[in-house]
């Protein structure tokens, strides 16, 4: 598969930032495997197999990609093929860790080689590496490219903003899904349907959490039917066809919802609007947090809130930056996250709103639409 958001100028670009940077943290070279780093550096979105695939990227010494020759039609066809990248094949009996390690060079320092590898590596293509390059100190390579990946351009904004109006879509479809009596997985087989309708090439995930199993933040989909008057949680995301993330959670009940839940989500809502607006550059992630809980704290609902209210999104559903009590890094403009308090009563239901908002030069920008129904909708009283 292959990426197709970005032109070969973004591309180079990257890859040259990542060699700087690499050269700045004192790295020799970034060896990254299949995943969401391989493709944002190359928008080669490579299937991870036991076979070994690789690029190689040395801070001094030219940049190549291994491959195992049966998956080398699937590089030459995606946008390596025409960045300029030597394509380095091997046969099944070869040791692709060898010619990892021939690339990169072990031999041109009086010390062994400083190589980090990507975060998202399996452990045993580390350990074989570590065996070809004994004398390497291996690091992981998200020092160089987690800070790169979190500073989004306008064009990724731009994609993030298309995935956000797709899940969107979405959600404007569920009170035709629910309906008492249905099961949550029957609920949640239509909603994925739906997902791929809307235009993304995958499911991630599909939480519907009804009644008590809202109490449950990572609900899965269970046989349980749903009833009226019980609030149900649907949190829904996907992968669009340039890479790039939904997220959202929305919350609904088929009839009216109890009067105890109405009391509690109102001060949800209250919660998030204060976080929001506390996002610009210079504050610190963990405020952003604490600017949301201190709303339901103050309201007696903070032992209820039993989560960070935000992570990053991009060609991952969950990365940098996490906001979270103890990160002190500050926001930049560009950096995009969800924001999402919840409040979870065991054995009776809970909820959460998720958006995803991005830092801008002045403040913050709404990536999902942001809208308060407080009327009925159909059978179904939605909050979004």
């Amino acid at each position: 598969m292959t990426s197709t958001s970005l032109d070969l100028t973004d591309l180079h670009g990257r890859l040259n930032r990542a060699r700087d940077e690499s050269a700045r943290a004192g790295l020799d070279a970034l060896v990254i495997s299949p995943g969401p780093d391989l493709s944002y550096l190359t928008g080669y979105d490579a299937i991870a197999l036991e076979r070994l695939t690789a690029l190689v990227l040395p801070t001094v010494g030219e940049a190549c990609v291994i491959v195992p020759t049966l998956e080398a039609p699937a590089a030459k066809a995606s946008p390596i093929g025409d960045l300029g990248l030597p394509i380095l094949t091997w046969d099944e009996t070869d040791d692709p860790y060898q010619l990892v390690a021939k690339s990169i060079g072990v031999s041109r320092s009086q010390r062994g080689p400083v190589v980090a590898v990507d975060n998202h590596m399996w452990a045993e293509k580390v350990l074989r590496l570590r065996h070809a390059m004994p004398e390497a100190d291996q690091r992981l390579a998200g020092v160089v490219l987690n800070p790169m990946r979190m500073r989004k351009t306008s064009s990724e904004i731009e994609s993030l903003r298309q995935a956000g109006a797709a899940i969107d879509r979405v959600h404007a479809q569920v009170s035709e899904f629910l309906r008492a009596g249905r099961t949550e997985r029957e609920v949640g087989r239509d909603i994925a349907d739906a997902i791929i309708q809307a235009g993304h090439t995958r499911v991630d995930f599909v939480i519907v959490a009804s009644g008590p199993n809202g109490a449950s933040p990572h609900a899965e989909v269970s046989d349980r039917k749903i009833d009226e008057g019980e609030p149900v949680v649907v949190d829904i995301g996907g992968t669009m066809p340039d890479g790039y993330c939904s997220d959202s959670t929305r919350n609904y009940c088929i009839g009216a919802p109890p009067p105890e839940y109405v009391a509690y989500f109102d001060v949800l809502q209250a919660a998030q609007e204060v976080a929001v607006n506390h996002v610009r550059p210079g504050v610190t992630c963990e405020s952003v947090d604490e600017a949301g809980r201190a709303v339901l704290r103050a309201a007696g609902l903070g032992d209820h809130f039993i989560h960070r209210i935000g992570h990053g999104i991009g060609l991952e559903t969950h990365e940098d930056p996490y906001l979270v009590a103890g990160n002190t890094a500050l926001l930049e403009p560009g950096f995009a996250f969800s924001v999402e308090p919840g409040v979870y009563f065991s054995g009776r239901h809970g909820a959460r709103i998720e958006d995803i908002v991005v830092c801008t030069e002045t403040g913050v920008d709404s990536i999902t639409p942001r809208v308060d129904l407080r009327e009925l909708k159909y059978v179904v009283f939605a909050k979004f």
